[in-house]
């Protein structure tokens, strides 16, 4: 059998159905409302994005690593980023910085029209694709690239979401943003992280801190 077809048969079996059942409880818990988000979240198979080895622990609430130091996001703050730009207005176009895993990217792709999403290291980012394609999600586009760039040529987004933590706001990355898009990122602030919305207005930008976060640093360059 294919590592895809494991991946697959492993969907239906009942350790896998009582994961999700108790994530999604887990996720109503911590806040998450909105229920096409956390509907999504629970549908789709988060264990095809880790290693197999780290299979049985796909659906805790904890952020998983994927190799060469990057992690696959905690779903409380996949669900979280989501909802919070999905709250900000009309969304169809959505960028993401950093595919790491792809499961981001898919939740993104099963609530807007088009995904694009940039990641810096080769290595994942040629595991997200066949992952994303699989699961036969084909409104996302890809990049391989360095994410503080932004896509300009595919600009202005309506949302832009950031899976690693920035020193200050990447006003290149802003300004790709749609007159009343948003965009959603960690922040370093002194010691720790806080997650921060910010919304494109005609005089400029609206900056609302959220809650603390912890993801990895925003790195530039290719790998």
């Amino acid at each position: 059998m294919t590592e895809t077809a494991c991946r697959a048969a492993f969907a239906h079996e009942p350790q896998a159905q009582r994961g999700r059942q108790r994530l999604l409880a887990r996720l109503e818990a911590s806040g998450i409302s909105n229920q096409q988000v956390l509907e999504v979240v629970a549908e789709i198979p988060r264990h095809w994005f880790i290693d197999e080895a780290l299979g049985t622990r796909a659906y805790e609430d904890s952020a998983l690593p994927i190799g060469h130091g990057q992690t696959i996001s905690q779903p409380y703050i996949v669900a979280r980023m989501t909802e919070l730009l999905l709250e900000s207005g009309p969304c169809s176009t959505v960028l993401e910085i950093g595919t790491g895993s792809g499961f981001q990217a898919a939740v993104l792709a099963m609530l807007v029209r088009r995904v694009y999403t940039i990641e810096r290291l080769a290595a994942l980012w040629g595991l997200a694709e066949p992952r994303l394609r699989a699961l036969k999600l084909r409104n996302v586009r890809y990049r391989h690239g360095d994410g503080r760039l932004g896509w300009p040529e595919m600009a202005p987004f309506d949302g832009i979401i950031m899976t690693a933590a920035s020193e200050g706001i990447p006003r290149g990355l802003a300004e790709q943003l749609t007159l009343g898009g948003c965009m959603v990122l960690p922040l370093v602030v002194g010691a720790g992280q806080r997650l921060v919305r910010l919304t494109r207005t005609r005089s400029g930008f609206r900056h609302e801190d959220l809650e603390p976060a912890m993801f990895v640093p925003l790195l530039g360059g290719l790998g």
